[in-house]
């Protein structure tokens, strides 16, 4: 089946068009240079981007997919979660194109289009799996026993691990989004130079905590003054150890609640969202899985972050098992990935 995606949730406006697991045609316009002089996006810059682009990006994947309109047999679009302004343009262009052309639509929930990101890559993952989501607005434990069915094991009580990274990195003077930079720096640091809180490790549950972690970064940095380049490595490498060792405490937990439900030792886990493309956090999340007899599946570092290639698949795979929507569909600034995902 051909399928046309749409995503334009946050600050990213992509298309893409699939046939199953091969992808036709992956067009991607990054809003970065937009939003970096404010430090962080800006919901009305980037609803107006998402408009003024849209279209042309449909026209360039149809294109380079040698494709016209009246040969795409499903269109799965971006629902939710997400800035309202961006979503809304996921919607009403899906409906829009639906409605003339007589096509199927599906709206995905942006969440699931992660959550299904490494299945497409990687076919044979079978449900059901564990999913750790981290990304700059998310951060859960779930699991996940087929399309727009997943039970929830844990969530951030505050701050998303990549809205943490983003701000510890502005902390630190360096440019937006921030992730990618502490990575880097922390690469050449000392995780050991500083000892900070590694919050929720003693708590019986999935949950996270980030906010605390990050108010004494920002009091480190008081207390320091002017920071060479030395302190910047080693507070980047100390952040990034603390966050990767409760991520692991959590996802420890979680793989012990899950095989004991399920009485499956033989766990599969997916670790998907942009926080995945930290190298880091994903060798780390390696090695755990391995001493519990785990898989671990990541999306290609590419498709860790949003891109419609995952909304496309996602929109697939629910309209295998008939989860198709209706032009009544309303734009979800908030939609949970898990209870009722209609």
């Amino acid at each position: 089946m051909i399928v046309l995606g749409i995503e334009s949730s946050c600050d990213d406006t992509a298309v893409a068009i699939i046939d199953d697991h091969k992808i036709l045609a992956h067009i991607l316009s990054s809003q970065i240079e937009i939003h970096r002089p404010y430090g962080g996006v800006v919901p009305e810059l980037a609803a107006r981007s998402h408009v003024e682009i849209i279209d042309q990006l449909i026209k360039t994947a149809l294109a380079t997919a040698k494709l016209s309109l009246q040969q795409i047999e499903l269109i799965a679009a971006t629902g939710g979660p997400g800035l309202i302004g961006g979503v809304i343009t996921s919607v009403m262009v899906a409906k829009g194109i639906s409605l003339a052309n007589n096509i199927p639509l599906i709206f995905v929930n942006h969440l699931e289009g992660h959550a299904l990101m490494a299945k497409f890559e990687k076919p044979e993952l079978s449900y059901p799996f564990l999913i750790f989501l981290a990304s700059g607005g998310h951060c859960q434990i779930l699991a996940c026993n087929g399309p727009g069915k997943y039970e929830k094991y844990g969530k951030t009580l505050d701050d998303a691990i990549g809205e943490a990274f983003d701000k510890t990195a502005k902390l630190l003077g360096l440019p937006y989004p921030g992730g990618p930079y502490i990575e880097k720096l922390a690469k050449e640091g000392n995780h050991l130079a500083y000892k900070l809180p590694v919050s929720m490790v003693k708590q019986d549950n999935c949950n996270f905590s980030l906010s605390g972690l990050k108010t004494a970064v920002r009091y480190l940095i008081a207390e320091l003054g002017e920071l060479s380049l030395k302190q910047k490595e080693d507070i980047a490498a100390s952040f990034q150890y603390a966050v990767s060792k409760q991520i692991e405490s959590r996802v420890v937990y979680a793989i012990k609640k899950y095989q004991a439900k399920y009485n499956n030792i033989n766990t599969n886990i997916v670790f998907s969202g942009g926080v995945a493309a930290n190298e880091y956090i994903r060798c780390n999340l390696e090695l755990i899985c391995q001493k519990f007899k785990s898989t671990l599946y990541c999306p290609s570092t590419k498709f860790c972050t949003d891109n419609a290639v995952m909304i496309a698949f996602a929109g697939l795979e629910n309209y295998k098992i008939g989860n198709i929507s209706n032009l009544g569909f309303k734009p979800k600034a908030r939609w949970p990935l898990y209870g009722d995902l209609a």
